[in-house]
Order: structure tokens, then C-alpha cells, then sequence
């Protein structure tokens, strides 16, 4: 992890260093437009060039049967721990309903929002690398607050023919009922556009890669969709009270999401920031992803010393980070 001095961070290392999307176009195109004229038929040969797994149509959607073997297949303390942030997060994201309202005035015209929720969302769940059971939860139960009344998710199979047994789970333990076995760009054109096993859907939301952030990108328009999204990253303001441990658990968590992502620990305390290079370190050699979590450091991993947490707090805010962490008294 590189060391900066205060706002000599913000010069050297520039903020959203969004991938160069255009080269991936063309490419998204072709496969958007195979799905639109060819159906099942296009997502299917994708999946075997991609995934490496030959599929039938009638293995498209994930069985009841399937659903219900992926119990077995997760931890003990899985479910639990699944349960206890399903809670957590609803919580949460019901707090963000908002209410419709109206008034009359004195001349009798009415005005007013009204606030109604989609008929149908997509969620894409990305595979890959990692399988994230997390997504399947911050995608599907705000929708499921909100009153949508159907959720559909993609997320791409193993060379298996399989679907992560964690993400199943999670997705049932949500009540969705309809689980594709797809990713990547003919994902998302599924889900646009539909198929004969797929119907189109309102709005796509979930990660990907940059094929698939493009695809979602191509497609708006025909659908909603969350947003276009860059590499992730996590800002951690940290004072003498924080416990160089959980610094740096944080900064890795980021770190092994991809080679792009960010991880960056501001702090005005020289004792905490060499703690948790000793720490970062150590706990980097347990890590599953260590080559992922190592090029994501090397490249866009920092330490910053700041004078004072006022200093501190500006380069927050003007780094402006996804994650942000305040570790501080």
C-alpha cells in the first residue's frame, strides 16, 4: 500500500478511475442483439462459450428440487448469520419508504406524487470469481419492501451446470422462485428483452464486470436500471481509538472484490497506520483471494497521514469514496 502525506493523495492518486467502457461495445452489441432475434437458443451457447457448461432449455431455470439441495450444501452457521442480515437490512431500507401524498387547492385542482412500486425487477447476481449471497440480499429486499411483485434473478452456473449453493439459499430464504442459470451480457438481454423462458422484466439492478455494466448501459432505455457502475472502493477514517485488526479486515474486504477496487485508510495517528500495514500484511496470507486482494493494493491501495481529523474529513469528502468507514472516538 502506497504512503501519502495529507492532500498529496488526491494529486497522486486521482479518484474513480472508471474503466475505459467503450472497448467493450462492440462485443456487448453482438451478443444483445443474438438474444433479441434468437431467444434461449443465444443464451444458452453464450453460457457454453463463457461458463464452459452445455445447458438445455429446460435447465435454464433453477428446480425446486436444486433449490432445496443447496440446504446441505452451506454451513452450519450460514443460514443464522443469513437470517440475522436479513434483518438487519430490511430494517434499514424500510426506512427509506416514502409516503404518496396530495392537496387540494383553493381553487379544487389536486396535487400530489403518488409512489407505486415496479411490476417487475431482474436482479443479476455475479458468479465469477466469488460467489456473493450478499447481493442476492441488498438487491431483492429493497424491491421486496418497496411492493414489487416479482423478482427475477440470473446468475451465471459453475462448469457443473450448478448454482452456487450459498446464493440459492439466500434467494430462497427471499421467496424468489425464479432463478436463471445465466450471466454475463446474454444475462442482461434476457432480462431486457426476454425470451421464451424468460419474461422481460422493468428494472435490472445487481454488479457485474464491465461486460456486464455495459450491457445494463446499452440497454437502458428498453429498461431501468440501477446505475453505471465503476470499481468499488472503501475511504476508512481512522483515529488513535481504532483497532488496527478491524482496519485492516476492511481495507482487504474491499481489496478482494476486484484488481480495480480501492482501499484507502486515512488517520492521523502514525502508530495505527504502521499497525495496520504489519496487520494487512499478516491477515493477506490467510485470504482465499490474496492475488486479487495483492493487485488491488498494489495498484490502488493508500495510507493516509493527516495532520488532524479536519484534514482528515476534507480529503473524504473531496475523495468522495463508495464505502465510507469513520473508525473514531
Amino acid at each position: 500500500m502506497k504512503l501519502f502525506l495529507g492532500r498529496d493523495f488526491l494529486e497522486k492518486l486521482p479518484k474513480k478511475r472508471l474503466n475505459d467502457l467503450d472497448q467493450y461495445e462492440p462485443a456487448c452489441r453482438e451478443i444483445i442483439q443474438a438474444v433479441k432475434l434468437e431467444g434461449d437458443k443465444a443464451v444458452l451457447r453464450y453460457t457454453a462459450k463463457f461458463d464452459q457448461v452445455e445447458l438445455g432449455t429446460e435447465q435454464l431455470l433453477v428446480s425446486v428440487d436444486e433449490v432445496q439441495a443447496a440446504y446441505a450444501n452451506v454451513s452450519d452457521d450460514f443460514l443464522p448469520a443469513l437470517q440475522q442480515a436479513i434483518s438487519n437490512i430490511e430494517d434499514f431500507h424500510r426506512r427509506q419508504l416514502r409516503n404518496s401524498w396530495m392537496v387540494t387547492q383553493q381553487d379544487g385542482s389536486i396535487l400530489g406524487q403518488n409512489y407505486s412500486a415496479i411490476e417487475r425487477a431482474g436482479i443479476y447476481v455475479p458468479g465469477g470469481t466469488a460467489p456473493y449471497p450478499s447481493s442476492v440480499l441488498m438487491n431483492a429486499i429493497p424491491a421486496r419492501i418497496a411492493g414489487v411483485q416479482e423478482i427475477v434473478m440470473t446468475t451465471p452456473p459453475g462448469r457443473d451446470g450448478r448454482v452456487n449453493p450459498y446464493i440459492l439459499v439466500a434467494a430462497d430464504q427471499l421467496g424468489i422462485k425464479s432463478i436463471y442459470k445465466a450471466g454475463g451480457v446474454q444475462a442482461i438481454a434476457a432480462l431486457a428483452y426476454g425470451t421464451e423462458s424468460v419474461t422481460p422484466v422493468d428494472k435490472i439492478v445487481g454488479p457485474g464486470n464491465s461486460y456486464v455494466t455495459v450491457a445494463k448501459k446499452l440497454v437502458y432505455g428498453q429498461v431501468d436500471i440501477d446505475m453505471i457502475a465503476g470499481p468499488s472502493e472503501v475511504m476508512v477514517l481512522a483515529d488513535s481509538s481504532a483497532n488496527p485488526k478491524f482496519v485492516a479486515a476492511d481495507l482487504l474486504s474491499q481489496a478482494e472484490h476486484d484488481t480495480e477496487a480501492c482501499a484507502v485508510l486515512a488517520t492521523d495517528d502514525k502508530r495505527l497506520a504502521e499497525a495496520v500495514q504489519i496487520e494487512v500484511s499478516r491477515q493477506w496470507a490467510t485470504l482465499s483471494r490474496k492475488e486479487i486482494a495483492s493487485a488491488a493494493l498494489a495498484k490502488n491501495g493508500a495510507i493516509v497521514l493527516v495532520k488532524d481529523m479536519d484534514e482528515g474529513i476534507q480529503i473524504v469528502n473531496q475523495y468522495a469514496a463508495e464505502h465510507l468507514e469513520l473508525l473514531v472516538e
